[in-house]
């Protein structure tokens, strides 16, 4: 098994013909989700399954990457720590602020969280950035996964109140969660006007991809916020 640098603290690990995304593991000999474990010389390394994970199927997509070794994070839909386990492996000397709106998700996330100091979990309602403002502090990167209706709305919001200027939005729209009756595209370009093009809006797309296979109907999005 090799291990190659696909980005800041992400890997891709060579098994023969076999390629597999991973990311270095901050707590050793611990697993999150039944990930593989594996061993490169004097490092371990957790596979991360893009099928799992939307931001790993972003990174396969080829859509950028903003995340450095000390990037605060806000992440929006944490659910029960699957992705948010490798940001934190990523942002190893940073911090990643994890919101989930479902107090039994949280307990499931909790142990993660007990093992990975670098996450701050927040039970709150991503629609409502108000309610965590007290204790998020501005960010570098704002990544949001969650199956709401208004979700590029949910993004904006929580990008006025926290996102520092040059920082960046990373999300995956998610085209049945916002309306099941529409074509795909149509809810895309709508979710996309609603992000960027409003006054106050202040992002710049920086690239879109669909995500299938991967994740049938789903774009994942880029965006700079410019000031």
């Amino acid at each position: 098994m090799k291990a190659k640098t696909f980005h800041e603290n992400i890997f891709t690990l060579q098994q023969g013909k076999k390629r597999f995304l991973a990311t270095r593991n901050l707590s050793p000999g611990l697993e999150v989700y039944g990930e593989r474990l594996v061993q490169v010389e004097q490092t371990e390394y957790r596979v991360w399954e893009p099928k799992r994970s939307k931001l790993a199927a972003m990174l396969l997509k080829k859509l950028p990457s903003p995340f450095t070794n000390t990037s605060k994070v806000l992440y929006l839909g944490s659910a029960t720590g699957t992705t948010v386990s490798h940001v934190s492996d990523i942002v190893q000397q940073g911090v990643v602020y994890a919101v989930e709106f479902s107090p039994r998700t949280m307990r499931d996330m909790l142990p993660i969280c007990e093992e990975r100091p670098n996450i701050i979990p927040l039970l709150a309602d991503a629609s409502k950035p108000g309610s965590y403002a007290n204790v998020v502090e501005p960010v570098d990167v704002v990544f949001q996964d969650v199956a709401q209706p208004d979700q590029a709305s949910i993004a904006l919001s929580n990008v006025q109140h926290f996102l520092k200027p040059g920082g960046y939005l990373l999300m995956s729209i998610k085209a049945r969660s916002v309306d099941s009756t529409a074509k795909p595209d149509t809810v895309f370009k709508q979710q996309l006007k609603t992000l960027l093009e409003q006054d106050n809006s202040k992002l710049e797309l920086v690239k879109k991809q669909k995500l299938a296979p991967l994740h049938i109907d789903h774009l994942g999005v880029v965006a700079r916020k410019t000031e």
